[in-house]
């Protein structure tokens, strides 16, 4: 929005991606410009109305100063300065503004209600989710009701529902919830089971996930959740997390005649609220717990209703003062809540969950160490294979007509495979599927690296990034179409049979992954999981493929039999040339191209692991948009020197192989997966929990290895289109 300035003034300390995207450092003597309080005696609106008096010539004038110290710093580039004066006069034009990432900012009254939410129990053991209320844990007062989900948190097996905490604005209380009937025999065992296999749950207060710190070898370690329960060592009885200590965080906020617009609490809509009689609260920063458990008599609260004040409660350090979970057992819930002022922002709040400690360190040394090492070999093999084929070019084009025919009996190389450098390769309808697939990939995966890096993928609106990407891959199905329509006719000559080759490609991708997605479905389905999607939702990602992606593939088809078609330079023999013998198997070298692209890779691939697997936040697309762009150049030199020595080696197959060199990596991927799986995520348990995660990494590794092998195909194609066609050949 061009009125971003006005968000710098309102929150000076806002703390967004995109803030930190476009953050620059200025010279020493070189000031922001800074609004004098008596010049502006009341705060500015966050979107435009109407300011105070004399506030907008003050402004002009503090910016108008400031650009002036911008020129002449930088008077050796006048463009520069030119360009600040533009930025200048956007800047000060009429405009909206809104707050990015997250949901709406919203501001409650002292004493108000405020309700949490619970979302499905978690477990790094199992990976399967289950619903909250599948526990004999309270319910709320009206009954459960589901929050509306978006695709993203179907598919991720969210399942949103209202819960019986209440909370009251800057009033600290204890409450009573209420005592359970004695626990049945399955009950009791369910509980003990969720307790051993680290079952979390997942509650949420104004959108905020609660917090919680464990100390783990003197290191204070923040995890999002609280157990269900817990084993201690050396103990045979589980106890219950029965008590629940609460402390939230609120800033106190003071505004008038503010408008907002955002995503919604639920971030699934766009709302426009105009608060005519002030802004003026407080806001929720922060949601923490200490979890604690602790036995009760039933009979001391058998006269309480549910939210009825009692006693606040110290949570015990002795085992025999903490509830154990035993058939017939009633169990009492209660909770504390203490709400603390804070000096944290509500633009800053989610600043606690995305922070990386030393994390990104990590990210910023092993990129580094990849990009020297990487560009450093890739550049010396991509120079000396440019003067090699320079050479070549220059020696074959400076000979006459029979003294490259001597030549050619002499000698050996990619100069005596130009009558069949461009032979149709072997399954050349699949070749065409699985590039038109990988392209539709990875626009996909770009797009939305590129708009989460600029902030526009919040972890506040959850499945919003899964969303996103699905609806990507549904509207590039035309670009799909496109390039595998117009491959095909490059190889074959003709459009004969595009309707069909259009089809393949609409549904060979979406086809794999429904097929293994079905199995692992079937499969939670029998383990009674939230993570089982609904036959309603398999109906709906049936329609969303054949009503948009199909018919926008068969488009994209058309339109690619009515582009111009991709003509060789040279004429392909009747008789294929005979290959030589080589000394080793061309596909052990096909497979060791792909540890190159990996090693650009990898660590990041560990800190994506870990956000999938052990629930941890991922948010640091920045540094994913750096490894994509490494990765891209990888695979397409990776794939053009190995082509290049095929050719050498007078081996006229270089299409698949051409594919198999970058897209190899996916193999790399799998395994590291599997590595991953056993030494890193050694918590999971049982074949169900292993099975899920192979399946699921299968299908990351299958799509990594379509995107990066059309990479490294597109490239190698261009590169010999160009290489043959720079030849003189009768």
């Amino acid at each position: 929005q061009p009125n971003i300035a006005k968000i710098w003034m309102r929150h000076p300390n806002i703390s967004t991606p995109l803030a930190h995207f476009f953050s620059v450092r200025l010279p020493s003597h070189i000031s922001p410009p800074r609004i004098h309080p008596s010049r502006s005696p009341a705060p500015p609106s966050l979107l435009p109305g109407a300011p105070p008096s004399g506030y907008s010539s003050h402004v002009l004038n503090c910016w108008r100063e400031f650009v002036l110290q911008m020129a002449g710093a930088l008077h050796s580039s006048r463009c520069l300065a030119l360009l600040l004066l533009a930025v200048l006069l956007l800047t000060l034009s009429p405009g909206n503004a809104f707050y990015l990432p997250g949901s709406y900012m919203h501001t409650y009254s002292q004493g108000e209600d405020i309700w949490a939410k619970v979302n499905s129990l978690t477990s790094i053991e199992t990976e399967m989710p289950f619903s909250y209320y599948s526990l004999p844990y309270c319910r709320p007062p009206g009954g459960i009701k589901k929050s509306a989900e978006n695709l993203g948190e179907l598919l991720m097996g969210d399942q949103i529902d209202n819960s019986p905490y209440r909370f009251r604005v800057n009033v600290n209380e204890s409450l009573f919830l209420c005592t359970t009937k004695g626990l049945n025999e399955n009950d009791a065992k369910l509980l003990k089971q969720r307790a051993r296999d680290l079952y979390q749950v997942n509650m949420m207060l104004d959108n905020l996930p609660v917090m919680r710190f464990a100390e783990q070898n003197g290191i204070t370690v923040q995890w999002t959740g609280f157990p269900v329960g817990y084993t201690p060592a050396g103990s045979a009885d589980d106890y219950i997390i029965n008590h629940l200590k609460f402390k939230v965080l609120v800033h106190e906020y003071e505004g008038t005649n503010v408008e907002i617009i955002g995503t919604g609490e639920e971030g699934s809509a766009v709302i426009s609220e105009m608060d005519k009689k002030g802004m003026s609260g407080y806001q929720i920063v922060g949601f923490e717990v200490v979890p604690c458990s602790v036995k009760r008599d039933p009979e001391d609260f058998s006269k309480l209703n549910m939210h009825d004040t009692i006693e606040p409660v110290s949570c015990p350090v002795e085992l025999r003062m903490s509830q154990v979970i035993r058939q017939q057992e009633r169990i009492t819930f209660t909770y504390d809540v203490e709400f603390v002022k804070s000096d944290i922002r509500w633009p800053s709040r989610w600043d606690a969950y995305l922070k990386m400690e030393a994390g990104a360190k990590v990210h910023w040394f092993s990129i580094m160490n990849s990009l020297m090492v990487i560009l450093f070999l890739a550049g010396i093999v991509f120079i000396i294979f440019l003067r090699t084929v320079r050479r070549d070019l220059t020696t074959y084009e400076e000979l006459d007509k029979e003294a490259q025919a001597q030549m050619n009996e002499e000698l050996s190389g990619w100069k005596l495979v130009v009558g069949d450098v461009f032979r149709e390769p072997t399954c050349p309808k699949l070749l065409c599927i699985m590039i038109g697939d990988g392209v539709q990939i990875l626009g996909m995966s770009i797009v939305t690296i590129v708009f989460s890096t600029l902030g526009f993928m919040s972890p506040a609106s959850r499945g919003m990034l899964l969303t996103g990407m699905i609806i990507l891959y549904l509207f590039l199905g035309i670009v799909a179409g496109y390039v595998s329509v117009r491959l095909w006719r490059t190889i074959k000559g003709t459009s004969e049979g595009w309707r069909s080759l259009s089809w393949l490609t609409a549904c060979f991708f979406p086809g794999v992954m429904f097929t293994v997605l079905t199995i692992l479905n079937f499969v939670l389905w029998g383990s009674k999981s939230t993570g089982a999607l609904p036959i309603s939702l398999f109906f709906t990602l049936l329609a969303l493929w054949f009503c948009i992606s199909v018919p926008l593939t068969l488009v994209g088809g058309f339109l690619g039999t009515r582009a111009e078609q991709i003509e060789f330079p040279v004429r392909t023999n009747q008789i294929p040339r005979e290959i030589p013998a080589r000394k080793y198997p061309s596909w052990l070298l096909v497979l060791g191209a792909g540890t190159l692209p990996f090693g650009t890779l990898f660590i990041e691939l560990f800190f994506i692991l870990s956000s999938i697997w052990l629930g941890r936040f991922y948010y640091v697309f920045g540094f994913l948009l750096i490894v994509l762009l490494m990765l891209v150049i990888v695979c397409a030199e990776v794939s053009v020197v190995l082509t290049y020595m095929n050719l050498c080696v007078e081996d006229w197959r270089w299409w698949w192989k051409a594919f198999f060199a970058s897209g190899s990596v996916a193999l790399y991927v799998f395994l590291y997966s599997i590595n991953y799986l056993v030494f890193d995520l050694r918590s999971l348990s049982g074949p169900v929990s292993a099975m899920l995660y192979i399946g699921y990494s299968f299908l990351m590794a299958f799509a990594i290895m379509l995107a990066t092998g059309t990479i490294g195909f597109l490239t190698s194609i261009s590169f010999v289109h160009y290489l043959f066609a720079s030849v003189k050949i009768d």
